[in-house]
Protein backbone atom coordinates (compact mmCIF):
# COMPACT_ATOMS: atom_id res chain seq x y z
CA UNK A 1 0.00 0.00 0.00
CA UNK A 2 1.29 3.44 -0.92
CA UNK A 3 1.66 5.95 1.92
CA UNK A 4 0.31 9.49 2.10
CA UNK A 5 3.85 10.93 2.10
CA UNK A 6 4.55 9.13 -1.19
CA UNK A 7 1.37 10.59 -2.71
CA UNK A 8 2.46 14.05 -1.61
CA UNK A 9 5.92 13.47 -3.09
CA UNK A 10 4.46 12.30 -6.43
CA UNK A 11 2.13 15.30 -6.48
CA UNK A 12 5.07 17.63 -5.79
CA UNK A 13 7.11 16.06 -8.61
CA UNK A 14 4.10 16.38 -10.93
CA UNK A 15 3.52 19.95 -9.76
CA UNK A 16 -0.06 19.14 -8.82
CA UNK A 17 -1.77 20.67 -5.81
CA UNK A 18 -3.99 18.10 -4.09
CA UNK A 19 -6.54 18.66 -1.35
CA UNK A 20 -6.67 16.29 1.63
CA UNK A 21 -9.60 14.42 0.04
CA UNK A 22 -7.72 14.08 -3.27
CA UNK A 23 -4.64 12.82 -1.44
CA UNK A 24 -6.75 10.16 0.28
CA UNK A 25 -8.37 9.13 -3.02
CA UNK A 26 -4.99 9.04 -4.80
CA UNK A 27 -3.58 6.90 -2.02
CA UNK A 28 -6.30 4.31 -2.67
CA UNK A 29 -6.15 4.60 -6.48
CA UNK A 30 -2.37 4.35 -6.73
CA UNK A 31 -2.33 1.44 -4.30
CA UNK A 32 -4.87 -0.47 -6.39
CA UNK A 33 -2.85 0.22 -9.56
CA UNK A 34 0.35 -1.04 -7.94
CA UNK A 35 -1.49 -4.10 -6.59
CA UNK A 36 -2.67 -4.86 -10.11
CA UNK A 37 0.90 -4.73 -11.38
CA UNK A 38 1.92 -7.15 -8.63
CA UNK A 39 -0.79 -9.57 -9.77
CA UNK A 40 0.52 -9.29 -13.35
CA UNK A 41 4.00 -10.24 -12.15
CA UNK A 42 2.54 -13.47 -10.71
CA UNK A 43 0.82 -14.47 -13.97
CA UNK A 44 2.17 -17.60 -15.66
CA UNK A 45 3.27 -16.62 -19.16
CA UNK A 46 5.71 -19.46 -19.76
CA UNK A 47 3.68 -20.87 -22.66
CA UNK A 48 3.06 -17.49 -24.35
CA UNK A 49 5.17 -16.74 -27.41
CA UNK A 50 7.02 -13.45 -27.56
CA UNK A 51 5.78 -10.92 -30.06
CA UNK A 52 7.48 -7.78 -31.22
CA UNK A 53 4.55 -6.23 -33.04
CA UNK A 54 0.90 -6.03 -32.23
CA UNK A 55 -0.27 -5.96 -35.82
CA UNK A 56 0.29 -8.30 -38.70
CA UNK A 57 -0.62 -5.59 -41.20
CA UNK A 58 1.83 -4.42 -43.81
CA UNK A 59 1.76 -1.62 -46.32
CA UNK A 60 0.66 -2.52 -49.81
CA UNK A 61 2.49 -0.34 -52.26
CA UNK A 62 1.72 0.23 -55.88
CA UNK A 63 3.90 1.49 -58.66
CA UNK A 64 3.52 5.19 -59.40
CA UNK A 65 2.24 5.67 -62.90
CA UNK A 66 1.17 8.72 -64.79
CA UNK A 67 -2.50 8.54 -65.67
CA UNK A 68 -3.69 10.41 -68.70
CA UNK A 69 -6.94 12.32 -68.31
CA UNK A 70 -8.66 14.28 -71.00
CA UNK A 71 -10.34 16.57 -68.52
CA UNK A 72 -8.93 19.87 -69.82
CA UNK A 73 -10.80 19.74 -73.12
CA UNK A 74 -13.98 18.56 -71.42
CA UNK A 75 -13.80 21.44 -68.96
CA UNK A 76 -13.01 24.03 -71.61
CA UNK A 77 -16.09 22.94 -73.58
CA UNK A 78 -18.32 23.55 -70.54
CA UNK A 79 -17.34 27.15 -69.80
CA UNK A 80 -18.80 30.14 -71.63
CA UNK A 81 -15.48 31.82 -72.54
CA UNK A 82 -11.91 30.65 -73.05
CA UNK A 83 -8.70 32.30 -74.15
CA UNK A 84 -5.49 30.46 -75.12
CA UNK A 85 -6.75 27.17 -73.59
CA UNK A 86 -7.57 28.90 -70.25
CA UNK A 87 -10.91 29.72 -68.68
CA UNK A 88 -11.70 33.40 -69.04
CA UNK A 89 -13.30 34.97 -65.95
CA UNK A 90 -14.19 38.47 -64.81
CA UNK A 91 -11.47 40.47 -63.09
CA UNK A 92 -11.32 39.93 -59.34
CA UNK A 93 -10.05 43.44 -58.53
Amino acid sequence: MIKREEVKHIAKLSRINLTKEEEQRMEKDLSSILDYFESLKKADVSDVKESFGVSRLSNVLRQDAKEEHDIREKLLKLVPETKDNFIKVKSVF
